[in-house]
């Protein structure tokens, strides 16, 4: 259920703007966003070593969703663009060429029959 259209993503950049707007305190200093995202990747880490790892869950813990994790990661990830400005499509578009023309002999392709 992978959409290919950049009007999600602005979508999703307005919606955060949207909310972030009601307030007068607006986005955090990009100090303060880079200290969020670390954070929330910590909790994604945190809830992949208990899912994958050998990091079993405190029967105290809250049960969380890798999914819900991820979603407060891209949350930040978004409030931090717009709060510098920056269209996610065309920082996304940008950094999809570099890596599509660095990396394309990187790993070993498919076979033709098997994709």
């Amino acid at each position: 259920m992978i959409s290919n259209s950049n009007t999600d993503l602005n979508h999703m950049q307005q919606r955060v703007d949207n909310f972030i707007g009601q307030f007068k305190e607006g986005y955090f200093s990009p100090l303060s966003m880079t200290a969020r995202l670390t954070e929330e990747l910590g909790e994604l880490a945190r809830e992949v070593n208990h899912y994958y790892g050998e990091k079993p869950k405190k029967d105290t813990e809250k049960e969380k969703l890798i999914e819900e994790e991820l979603g407060d990661l891209f949350f930040v990830l978004i409030t931090f663009a717009n709060s510098l400005g920056i269209e996610l499509s065309e920082a996304f578009d940008l950094s999809m060429s570099k890596i599509e023309k660095r990396d394309q002999n990187r790993w070993t392709m498919k076979d033709e029959e098997n994709k």
